[in-house]
């Protein structure tokens, strides 16, 4: 076992259970997808320069300047956003040890003993706000489902392309620092999940009669009505629907096979999107993926058992759906909910999340978004189970690359030692301390070019079982 940190504050630690260094640099090559094709795609540009305050704790979490947005991030969808004054407070975390030594909280826990390692190329200034200019995007997969996307780097014509996805609840711009730094030398894509983010629908997909809209008062009635639309008569936010989306996204946008990376949810769907198109995907990594999703029975996988359930996602949303929906959401849509949620995932609490909580907060306040939320949480699995889809990767010699915060309070590192046991090949890194979204909290490790290098390094000169080989 091999144990880094790197020189900076705070202080990161990767585990490698492989115990190996690579020093080999690889190659590219686009092997463009037949079928290709020009798709209906409006662009826009954002400025790097975004501000942001620091946090500080978050038992008096609110939003700040919600009124304002950048570049072509404000939707005529959005306009009941309201101004929410908010102010993102810090806490100090135990546990730091920088250049050597031991940083405000006590580390006497601790008994391992770390060493110190520069990693080349770590930036001086982890608040630096120059890197690669990123682009914000609409792609029409069908009709009235436009998937918002961003990208970087695309002047990197013959470097290689990666697609990030993101956990449940938000969107690409969890992924702004990747985009920013891996855009100076790859070409860089992030997507927004249908249902979730910018990928909210434009139209309501079972609009409520006017006497239901006036004798109900919510600010959140699109999908609340007894009839579809015909746009939506299929329509659940199911991982099936994202598997799909995922797929036609690279054969139609980028246009050739990707790295993916998923944090979260998007885990789950990167290697069950790898399972069913190994051929669209040079490696998978994945982020603290959840290692489930789903509460219903797939009626593929369980047809007899799929029958007990009346309702399944699809719109319109049944009337004690709705009830439900309504006192839910009033919940986890409120400011202090979400600030409570962040609190939770981020291990170190000095991380600026200003930007990641007034998105959040302003995609709870689309008219979409509670019934959206309901259409996921009844979704059936998908056909795969995760076992299965990184035995299904295993057969067609995917190669994956595991990365987990080690202070993680949900999808705890225990989930990916189950999965290193069951790929034994596979580079496995534990990051601390870090908690659920490793790659937001500690961008020293997790999104620099060099770090980066590495990991495809990894994934395509040595391999799954250093079989397979991208050149």
């Amino acid at each position: 076992m091999e144990i880094l940190s790197c020189h900076s504050a705070p202080c990161c630690k990767l585990v490698n259970l492989r115990g190996t260094s690579v020093h080999k640099s690889s190659g590219s090559s686009q092997a463009k997808l037949p079928g290709s094709r020009n798709n209906r795609i409006l662009c826009a540009r954002i400025g790097s320069k975004l501000g942001s305050s620091g946090y500080s704790n978050l038992d008096d979490f609110c939003t700040k300047n919600l009124g304002r947005h950048e570049g072509s991030r404000s939707l005529t969808a959005f306009k009941g956003s309201a101004n929410v004054n908010s102010k993102a407070l810090s806490e100090s975390y135990n546990g730091y040890v920088i250049d050597g030594k031991e940083g405000v909280g006590d580390i006497s826990e601790r008994g391992d003993l770390i060493t110190q390692i520069l990693i080349p190329g770590l930036p001086d200034d982890s608040n630096d706000d120059s890197g690669a200019q990123i682009s914000s995007c609409f792609w029409e997969w069908k009709p009235k489902l436009s998937v918002h996307y961003e990208k970087s780097g695309c002047e990197n014509v013959n470097s290689p392309p990666v697609l990030f996805l993101p956990g449940f609840g938000v969107g690409s711009f969890h992924y702004e620092k990747q985009l920013k730094d891996l855009g100076r030398d790859y070409r860089v894509w992030a997507v927004d999940f249908l249902g979730q983010g910018m990928s909210l629908p434009f139209e309501d997909p079972a609009p409520q009669s006017k006497e239901e809209l006036d004798s109900e008062r919510n600010d959140f009635s699109w999908g609340f009505g007894d009839e579809t639309e015909p746009w939506a008569n299929e329509l659940v936010y199911s991982i099936d629907l994202w598997r799909d989306q995922v797929r036609y996204f690279i054969e139609q946008v980028i246009g050739e096979p990707v790295y993916i990376v998923g944090n979260s949810l998007g885990g789950f769907v990167a290697l069950y999107f790898a399972a069913c198109n190994p051929q669209l995907v040079k490696g998978v990594t994945l982020l603290n993926a959840t290692p489930f999703w789903g509460f219903l029975p797939n009626p593929s996988r369980s047809p007899s058992l799929a029958r007990i359930f009346p309702w399944a996602g699809t719109f319109p949303l049944p009337a004690f759906v709705r009830k439900l929906t309504e006192f839910v959401w009033q919940k986890i849509s409120d400011p202090r909910s979400i600030g409570e949620v962040l609190k939770q995932v981020y291990a170190d609490h000095s991380t600026k999340v200003d930007k990641v909580f007034s998105r959040i907060l302003e995609t709870t306040q689309h008219p979409a978004a509670a019934a959206s939320f309901a259409s996921i949480m009844f979704a059936p699995q998908g056909q795969l189970s995760f076992s299965e889809a990184l035995s299904r990767c295993q057969m067609s010699n995917v190669p994956v690359c595991l990365m987990y915060g080690k202070e993680d309070p949900w999808v705890k590192p225990v989930w990916g030692l189950q999965v290193k046991r069951q790929l034994l090949e596979a580079p496995y890194y534990e990051i601390s301390p870090a908690g659920h979204c490793p790659h937001d909290e500690v961008p020293e490790v997790c999104v620099i070019s060099p770090v980066w290098k590495c990991i495809f390094i990894v994934l395509t000169v040595t391999g799954f079982y250093g079989k397979k080989s991208y050149s």
